[in-house]
Parts: C-alpha cells; sequence; structure tokens
C-alpha cells in the first residue's frame, strides 16, 4: 500500500499536529510573558514617577514673601542634566492676586522649555496620569498632584521619556523570542525522533509482513510492542484460520474427485465391454464419459485455485516448473520430434502462488502449442514491475484474430481434427484471473500462435511496497 497524498501518512499526521501544538504554545508563551513583562515595566515607571512627586511635594515650602521653594533638592541626577529624559515643574494655579496658571520652579533637565499639561480640575492630594509631549518632540508619561500650602494652590508634576519603558520591553521581547525560537526549534526536532522512534515497531511490522507475503515465514513472528501485540496475534490467528480453510477444502475436493472417477471409470469399462454389442452406444458412452471427466477436473482445478489463490505465502519458483514440463512434453510428444526452446530466465523468478497450479496453466499452454506446433516451440519468461510475462511461440498455423477470444470460452475447439475437450486454455484463463492475471494470444514471431501469460510474481528481493510512517 502506498499514500496517495501526504495527508495519508501517520508521520506527516503525528507531526503537524505536535507541531502545530508546539508552535501555538510558543506564541501564547510569547505573548504571555512579554505582555506581563510590559506590564511590570510600566508598573515600575509610573512607581519610579510617584517616588519623585512624593519628593518633590516633601520638599516644597513657601518663604515669607508668598514664593515657592524646594527645601532640599531631588536626589536623581538625571534631573540636573538638560533634557535627559527625567523632569518635573510646579506651576501656581490660577486663585487670589493669580488671574491664570503660572510655572514657577521646574528642574534644569528642562532647560528652556516647560511640560503642557492638560487642564485638569482634580481634587487636593488626588495623582493623575497623562501622555504629553516633551523636549525634542519626544512622547512623556507624567503624573500630578495637587497640594495646598498656606491657602495657596499648586500644581506639581514629574514625567519622564517614554522610552525608558519601551527600550527595555523591546530588549526583552527580542531575547525572549530569541530563547522561543530555540526552544521550539528544540521541540520540533524531539518531536520528529519521537515519531521515528515511536513508528520503528510498525516498520518491523511491514516487515514481518513482507516476509509472509513472500512465502518467507507461515506467521508473522517479532518482538512487538503491546499495543501492537494483539494485532500480531489476531493476524496470526486469520491466518491459522486460512490455512485450515483450505486445506479443508483440498481434502473434500480430492474426496469429491475419487467419489466422481470411480463411478466414471465403471462407465467407461461398461463402455469398452460393450463395444461388441452395441458399437455405436459404447463409443457414445465411452465419449461422454471422457467428456464428464475433463469436466470434473476443470471444476476441480478452478474449486482448487480459488481456495488457494489470496493464500498469503504462496511462492513458487518458475524455472523448476517449466524445465519438468517441457521433459514431461519432449517424451508425450516424441515421435514428433519437436523442437522445445527454453530461453535463460532468472532463477529468482518466483509465481506468487500454488506450485500445482501453474502447472496446469503452463501444462495446458505448453501441450497446445506441441499439438498445434509444425517444428518448433520457444519458452521465455520475464519480469514486468510485479507481474510475470511468460510467453509460448509455437510455429504452427496459429489462430484467426477473430477467433482468439472464442477459443477461450470453455468448450470451443479451434479445429475439431485435434482430439480435446475445449477446456485448456478455458481452464489457463480461468486461473489466471483468478491470481489478479491474464492470458492474451496474439501472433508469434515464429508464424504460429504467441501465448502471454501475466501472473503475480514474487523475489527475495521484492516484499510488500513502501508504507510512509
Amino acid at each position: 500500500m502506498t499514500s496517495a497524498t501526504p495527508r495519508g501518512s501517520l508521520r506527516f499526521r503525528l507531526l503537524l499536529g505536535t507541531l502545530l501544538w508546539i508552535a501555538a504554545s510558543i506564541l501564547v508563551a510569547g505573548w504571555g510573558l512579554g505582555n506581563m513583562f510590559h506590564q511590570h515595566v510600566a508598573l515600575q515607571f509610573h512607581a519610579e514617577l510617584k517616588t519623585h512627586l512624593d519628593q518633590l511635594t516633601a520638599q516644597l515650602a513657601v518663604d515669607e514673601q508668598g514664593q515657592p521653594t524646594l527645601t532640599m533638592p531631588l536626589s536623581d541626577p538625571r534631573l540636573n542634566k538638560p533634557f535627559a529624559g527625567l523632569y518635573w515643574q510646579i506651576d501656581r494655579l490660577a486663585g487670589t492676586g493669580f488671574p491664570a496658571a503660572t510655572t514657577v520652579l521646574r528642574s534644569r533637565s528642562l532647560w528652556d522649555q516647560v511640560l503642557r499639561a492638560p487642564a485638569d480640575s482634580s481634587a487636593n492630594g488626588e495623582i493623575r496620569q497623562h501622555r504629553i509631549a516633551g523636549p525634542e518632540g519626544k512622547a512623556l508619561g507624567m503624573i500630578e498632584r495637587r497640594v495646598m500650602i498656606d491657602d495657596l494652590p499648586f500644581r506639581l508634576m514629574v514625567a519622564a521619556d517614554e522610552s525608558l519603558m519601551f527600550e527595555p520591553v523591546a530588549r526583552f521581547n527580542g531575547v525572549l523570542w530569541l530563547a522561543l525560537g530555540v526552544l521550539g526549534l528544540g521541540l520540533a526536532l524531539a518531536a520528529l525522533v519521537q515519531v521515528i522512534v515511536g513508528l520503528a515497531p510498525l516498520r518491523s511490522l511491514l516487515a514481518a509482513l513482507g516476509r509472509v507475503r513472500d512465502g518467507e515465514a507461515p506467521q508473522m513472528a517479532g518482538d512487538f510492542p503491546s499495543e501492537i501485540m494483539p494485532l500480531v496475534v489476531e493476524f496470526n490467528s486469520v491466518l491459522a484460520q486460512n490455512a485450515e480453510i483450505v486445506e479443508r477444502a483440498r481434502t473434500q475436493a480430492g474426496n469429491l474427485a475419487h467419489a466422481l472417477k470411480t463411478p466414471l471409470s465403471v462407465l467407461a469399462n461398461a463402455a469398452h465391454v460393450a463395444k461388441g454389442k452395441d458399437e455405436e452406444l459404447a463409443c457414445l458412452v465411452g465419449a461422454q464419459v471422457e467428456v464428464a471427466r475433463k469436466q470434473v477436473d476443470y471444476h476441480l482445478a478452478r474449486a482448487q485455485a480459488a481456495a488457494t489463490a489470496h493464500l498469503p505465502g504462496a511462492r513458487t519458483p518458475l524455472l523448476p516448473v517449466i524445465d519438468g514440463l517441457v521433459r514431461a512434453m519432449r517424451r508425450i510428444h516424441g515421435e514428433r520430434n519437436l523442437e522445445l526452446v527454453v530461453h535463460p530466465m532468472a532463477a529468482s523468478l518466483l509465481f506468487r502462488g500454488e506450485e500445482h497450479d501453474l502447472q496446469e496453466m503452463l501444462g495446458n499452454l505448453i501441450d497446445n502449442a506441441c499439438k498445434w506446433a509444425s517444428s518448433r516451440i520457444e519458452i521465455q519468461a520475464r519480469s514486468e514491475h510485479d507481474q510475470l510475462a511468460i510467453t509460448i511461440d509455437d510455429d504452427g498455423k496459429g489462430i484467426a484474430a477473430d477467433q482468439r477470444d472464442v477459443v477461450l470460452c470453455r468448450g470451443i475447439r479451434a479445429d475439431q481434427q485435434i482430439p480435446g475437450t475445449g477446456l485448456g486454455l478455458a481452464i489457463v484463463d480461468d486461473l489466471a484471473r483468478m491470481y489478479g492475471g491474464h492470458l492474451a494470444l496474439g501472433n508469434s514471431p515464429l508464424g504460429g500462435l504467441q501465448a502471454i501469460l501475466t501472473l503475480p510474481m514474487t523475489s527475495s528481493c521484492l516484499g510488500v511496497k513502501r508504507i510512509e510512517f
């Protein structure tokens, strides 16, 4: 069996399912870890801003002239470096004597710029967050708080460049996805190894099945995992049951042949004895008895072939059968001095079937060629993929093209002058078809009839077809 598409392969299915699960798990893990780290950095970013805002609130004071001042400078050195990315600013809000909000203090890091915070009406002590544009057009994350000191309203703001938050996240994501990619590659390699190792018993099972198919073993044998062993046991049980059925069928066929041939022999003897009394009746009975014998042989051959045609493990070497039949035909047709030529053929050619059936088919074809040949018969065989092609040529008068299909019908003979029942070619054709082969008739290069018998073959180098796992 072969897989028509990759989807029919167990290896493809297992790998596809595992790789999809690995990819989905890595994507979810990457997204989740990246999102968690981003949230952590964002919380740290705003926590730092709040710390600076608390320091700014604690250091804010108003002097005797009502001017805000810081009792101590804030500790972060970035606040003293222009455009360092961290800023603070204090605005006096509109109130008594101040018609509009005015910036009264700011960090040196702002240099000559101010923070443009959106209008807000928050309650005293409440912290608000904003996202604003800062120096050099950079986006800033800002938090603010409104406080009252000596009945004077102030707005305190601390802001920082958002790149301080996004750059660590970007670096972390880069390292994270690189690590997850390496992990995914390792998991994919592990999945491949797991599939190969896990399916190894199936390849052993396939090899054992091939040995049964080629007739090297009567049953499947090997050390298989516990999950596969029940299948092996059931398969061997089926093989044993089939062998028992075939043996029973052979016994019954032999018994039937014996039961029929005995009365036929009695009738033949009676016809021979009656020749002196009623010559016409004796000849008629004798001829019909011979026809009945041929019919019995024909149907018994069909029954036996039907029982054994698909029996696994059956195989028969071709060359010894041909050599044996050629020797027999030389004795049977010795008075005609026929030249029977067997062309060289590989000794490894094996018929996937019973030896008796091969002898039945080739015997009929060679005997038919000897009856019709003038002086020469040639026999050759070759392999074509998983088929045996056995060719038998003679130099007789051949058969007309419009009569070739007719002579394959049971009981039809090409020439009534030659003794026979017309069952030979029909038996060959029926047996060949039961094995999945066929018989073809054509013109021989020798001038007579060419019979090409195609049958299933096996050899020591052939096993079951490759299956992808």
